[in-house]
């Protein structure tokens, strides 16, 4: 058993997505689900997906439950790399608990667990693998700022459900840096 842990814990270190002990929590989601359009990433659990800065998330809806997913980001070669998904809603009762994969990859969890759709997005992803968890989770805005009171109410969001926020990083959305991407 200890080389299997060794083993998955080397794998997800490389990744860079945030391993921890135990099995994921099951959060509340958003009700009153409607999440289409663009979003900017404010702070994420790092992962090794997405490198860049400036990144942002745009939303549209093709079809009842089945949404295009474009995510865009400025890396440090000044190069914009973008990536098309799609999202699909599980259970139509539960809306805000998406699957989204891109390029053929395995789905993952993509649950919105508060929004106030002109403001603010608080998204959570968590994978079990045996004795461990691999987490995932963005703060996202409309704009490519938001106060500070309102990173700490979605940190503390977090926190209440056993999320790692000290180990979440800011993105940088500085309109100069970023009029490129």
């Amino acid at each position: 058993m200890s080389v299997v842990a060794l083993t998955l814990l080397s794998v997800v270190a490389i990744g860079a997505q945030v391993l921890r002990l135990g099995k994921c929590p099951q959060p509340a989601v958003q009700a009153n689900f409607d999440y289409i359009g663009k979003w900017y990433e404010i702070h994420k659990l790092p992962t090794s997906f997405q490198k860049g800065q400036c990144a942002t998330a745009n939303y549209t809806l093709l079809s009842p439950g089945v949404i295009e997913v474009l995510n865009t980001e400025l890396l440090d070669n000044g190069t914009v790399n973008a990536i098309v998904g799609s999202a699909k809603v599980k259970n139509p009762a539960e809306p805000s608990k998406l699957e989204v994969s891109f390029n053929n990859s395995p789905p993952g969890p993509y649950w919105v667990l508060s929004t106030d759709y002109d403001g603010h997005s608080l998204v959570y992803g968590c994978t079990d693998y045996g004795l461990f968890r691999v987490e995932l989770s963005w703060i996202l805005s409309r704009k490519p700022t938001f106060s500070k009171e309102t990173l700490e109410k979605l940190q503390g969001i977090l926190y209440s459900v056993g999320v790692s926020v000290e180990n979440m990083v800011p993105t940088n959305q500085d309109e100069t840096y970023c009029r490129d991407s």
